[in-house]
């Protein structure tokens, strides 16, 4: 929210946390879960639903309060997209319910109604690789509702030995098979399913720039908020997971709808592989995608201002279009809780960014480690880079005076990659609320050597339950 509303932030904070901390502790010790795996036959005669410890439904929720401040900076300008050289403290404040169904013994519903509140900085603007990964697009004063999430899932299991799943958000407690066909199809965001990693991928307990808990070259299918209607499969077998999925693009780039026809359109794949490394888990994911819609080329909209004098603009000159890359994602624990990860994506760059940010190519790497090498084993600590660059097309149009999806300052006569540093410390106080402190460092914001460097401070309360 904007900074107007202290009070009533403050006031939200300490009413959530103290009914989630008392839910937390009033809650009832789950059934015992099977010891040793069970076969697929034995919970197919027995009733899945009468196993020990599986859930026919359950309800988990979470409540999330960012504030961010960034102090001044050199800017010789500023455009329709810049970070603001000086403005107020932002706050986001979004409160999820996290709601499970069993319909059937291998199919499950869920829905996900949250609340949200607030603006990122700048209104979202100015930065390719964004600060706040709890910032949407849109933004308001007042809360306002959505159903961000509703779909069915659907195992199919391939072999029958089965282990206890625990409960969760959008997981139901109970057995599945270690080889399974799962099927998921209805609304939900693309990486709620591709380019997962254990380190740096919730902006709500990890890090929270956008291309260091995603890959920023990938342009997957999302309205403002970051969700779509598709259907993802995935084959796990064993230490492999081979994942597709198709998803419905925005009517326009950067819409609040989606285009349901699936008219404009994603393919996403992603193959995945699990293994050991001197008894240390990791996992490397190898992702690529397709989108198809009516988009501008940056070449045309550069070629018009040329010819007609005026600033760069999209508008007006989509066609039918393709846009295509891969991400590189990898995970790898050191030692234990000690754990590296990497990405770096690029897609073909020709076309203007449809639904996440405007980037071309992204390398981000970073560390993660738990307190107890500290004695303090609830806390955590983790530092991770981000390097952002633009097609040569991507470049003449944004020097041409265009605006992207993030960014757009009027003018680029010094291109330079955006470079990011972060860093955070995350205190969880009991096991329904945690504290934690960023720090990003963003040189040449929106690809701009003229104007920054800036420094963002962030402090995000996040209770669960």
């Amino acid at each position: 929210m904007h900074g107007e509303h202290p009070r009533l932030s403050r006031f939200l904070i300490f009413l959530a946390s103290f009914i989630i901390s008392h839910l937390a502790s009033a809650q009832v010790a789950p059934s015992a879960v099977a010891s040793e795996p069970v076969s697929y036959e034995t919970a197919s005669s027995a009733n899945a639903l009468k196993i020990p410890g599986t859930e026919d439904w359950n309800a988990h929720g979470q409540f999330t309060v960012v504030t961010q401040q960034h102090g001044t900076f050199a800017s010789p300008y500023v455009g329709s997209n810049s970070l603001r050289p000086r403005e107020a403290a932002k706050e986001t404040v979004d409160g999820t319910l996290f709601l499970g169904l069993r319909v059937w013994r291998a199919g499950e519903l869920y829905l996900n109604p949250e609340v949200d509140q607030g603006f990122g900085l700048s209104d979202t603007t100015g930065v390719a690789g964004f600060t706040s990964g709890a910032a949407y697009k849109v933004g308001h004063d007042s809360a306002y509702g959505r159903l961000q999430r509703a779909f069915l899932r659907q195992t199919i299991p391939l072999d029958d030995e089965l282990s206890m799943v625990d409960s969760g958000p959008n997981t139901l407690a109970g057995p599945k098979a270690s080889r399974n066909l799962t099927l998921t199809v209805g609304k939900f965001s693309v990486v709620d399913i591709f380019d997962n990693n254990s380190y740096a991928h919730d902006p709500r307990a990890d890090f929270m720039n956008w291309t260091v808990i995603d890959s920023g070259a990938f342009d997957y299918a999302a309205d403002a908020w970051g969700y779509t209607y598709g259907m993802a499969v995935e084959w796990i077998q064993h230490d492999w997971t081979v994942r597709g999925g198709l998803f419905a693009m925005s009517i326009e780039p950067n819409s609040d709808a989606i285009d349901k026809t699936f008219g404009q359109r994603e393919w996403v794949g992603e193959l995945e592989h699990r293994y050991a490394w001197r008894s240390h888990p990791g996992a490397l994911r190898l992702l690529g995608f397709l989108n198809q819609a009516r988009m501008a080329d940056y070449g045309d909209a550069v070629a018009l201002a040329l010819a007609s004098g005026q600033p760069a603009d999209v508008n007006g000159i989509r066609r039918r279009a393709s846009k295509s890359g891969f991400a590189l994602n990898v995970e790898q624990e050191l030692a234990k809780d000690f754990g590296a990860f990497a990405r770096f994506s690029r897609n073909s760059g020709n076309t203007e960014a449809f639904d996440f940010t405007d980037v071309n190519q992204s390398l981000s790497a970073g560390l993660s480690l738990k307190g107890s090498y500290w004695k303090q084993p609830t806390h955590t600590f983790g530092s991770a880079f981000a390097v952002n660059g633009l097609s040569k097309k991507a470049q003449a149009y944004f020097a041409a005076g265009g605006s992207g999806i993030l960014i757009g300052d009027g003018q680029l006569p010094h291109y330079s990659r955006e470079q990011i540093l972060e860093a955070y410390y995350a205190v969880n106080l009991n096991k329904a609320l945690a504290v934690s402190a960023d720090f990003q460092y963003v040189k040449n914001p929106a690809y701009n050597a003229d104007r920054g460097p800036v420094s963002i401070w962030s402090l995000r309360v996040h209770a669960e339950f």
